[in-house]
């Protein structure tokens, strides 16, 4: 089957020079996808905005009525990374639904599907940090289970950064298995635990890091019996990349993806991916790590 994606690359949000967020990534990488015929222009989806009824299965509706309307603190907005403007609420609206509509498709389809964005781990209940405003994945999984689409998920964090705050949402709920491999002496600082966490020292390259992850998977797989596997394939691993501290080469990263997608579809679970972090010093480094990313996920639908 073709592969569906979904993408939110026409809600920029417009940040100051010189800001460490590469949001041109999301065009750049629209077009990629476009232009090498890796997903069909019917197939290539624009999310629409998450019902606040869904955002609240996670975030509190206080967060919510402030981030919405721009009474957030200068504290809570330093913290969330992002000046604050309409165009930001309406790309992170959008974001979030781009996840829950992967993850609809995957599971009616059975098979693979992708947003082109997400992947927002940092976000916790009541507050944003390190440029995640909600926390799209906790949100796709909450409407899953809350409306017995799924029992089980397992969620298999490889940005190069812990998912703190998904392991804060889903720390006293076992039906969501929270695994999360990550430099160890990376942000955040403060970690909450998850189900799984591996912590990965400074310049570790492609075999190291693929041999680690052939160990844990098949155990993270067998613990969760999962109906659905939810993949954050961050490119920020990447020996490019200006916040990661990792080795890995794009050969690595996409053996990476192919190692985690092939373990979960050999056994017939459902895989939603997001492409999470990237700031690449050559942000055309990182647009070419999620294109192979989509590359995987394409071989898989």
């Amino acid at each position: 089957m073709p592969l569906h994606a979904w993408t939110s690359a026409r809600y920029v949000v417009p940040l100051p020079p010189g800001h460490r967020f590469p949001i041109e990534k999301y065009e750049r990488l629209r077009q990629r996808v476009l232009a090498e015929s890796l997903v069909l222009p019917s197939h290539l989806h624009e999310p629409r905005r998450v019902p606040l009824a869904m955002l609240r299965l996670v975030h509190t509706p206080d967060y919510i009525d402030r981030l919405t309307s721009g009474t957030l603190t200068d504290a809570e907005v330093r913290r969330l990374g992002f000046p604050w403007s309409p165009d930001l609420v309406e790309r992170s609206f959008r974001a979030v639904g781009g996840t829950c509509e992967a993850v609809a498709h995957a599971l009616d389809a059975g098979g693979v599907a992708i947003n082109l964005a997400g992947g927002t781990h940092h976000a916790f209940p009541s507050h944003g940090e390190g440029f995640c405003v909600f926390n799209d994945v906790a949100v796709a999984l909450r409407h899953a289970l809350s409306t017995r689409r799924i029992a089980r998920a397992a969620i298999i964090d490889l940005d190069v950064h812990q998912g703190n705050g998904t392991h804060a949402i889903f720390a006293d709920d076992p039906r969501v298995y929270t695994f999360s491999m990550h430099g160890r002496r990376n942000y955040p600082f403060h970690r909450v635990a998850g189900s799984l966490d591996i912590e990965l020292d400074d310049h570790t390259s492609d075999d190291e890091y693929l041999g680690i992850l052939a160990t844990a998977l098949p155990d993270v797989l067998a613990r969760s019996s999962p109906d659905l596997v939810v993949y954050l394939a961050g490119a920020d691993p990447h020996e490019g990349d200006r916040l990661g501290r990792l080795a890995l080469t794009l050969d690595g990263l996409a053996r990476r993806d192919h190692m985690v997608v092939h373990a979960a579809r050999e056994v017939g679970i459902p895989v939603a991916i997001t492409i999470a972090g990237g700031y690449g010093r050559d942000v055309e480094q990182t647009v070419e790590a999620h294109c192979r990313t989509v590359r995987v996920a394409a071989r898989f639908a």
